[in-house]
């Protein structure tokens, strides 16, 4: 995957990507990090409510404007958003899940899950930006 035999990825993306994971796919444990995109836990102090991380990406390519995604499969839906989740990391390459606005009336929740994925090389990002830690239904 990726062109890269070794599978290593030396981008410190990627490294502030592994702790994204990390700690969407296991408990988190609270600890004194800075507000950071790696802090070492979901939320203000407890991940017991919250589950996603949601980033932007910034392209190399793109300058100021953030990468955009389709929220559906069907190509007659030409919705798109620029909030993503995190799902897989593999060396310098990133799958993530496109998330679409929450417009369910009365959810606290910004942010619901699609179906809609992609695959991104690590090498072609130049920014991500941490949004708040949120719970995502359906993930």
């Amino acid at each position: 995957m990726c062109n890269n035999e070794n599978n290593t990825c030396e981008n410190c993306i990627a490294d502030i990507l592994k702790v994204i994971l990390l700690l969407q796919q296991s408990v988190c444990q609270n600890d004194c990090c800075l507000e950071t995109c790696d802090r070492g836990f979901l939320g203000q102090n407890s991940c017991l409510f919250f589950n996603t991380r949601p980033i932007v990406l910034y392209t190399c390519a793109s300058g100021s404007t953030p990468l955009e995604m389709p929220i559906s499969k069907d190509p007659s839906i030409t919705t798109t958003s620029n909030v993503f989740r995190l799902e897989k990391l593999d060396g310098c390459c990133a799958t993530f899940r496109v998330l679409a606005p929450n417009t369910e009336e009365g959810s606290t929740f910004p942010y619901e899950a699609t179906n809609s994925f992609f695959t991104i090389n690590l090498s072609c990002v130049c920014i991500i930006r941490c949004l708040e830690d949120t719970f995502v239904e359906c993930i």
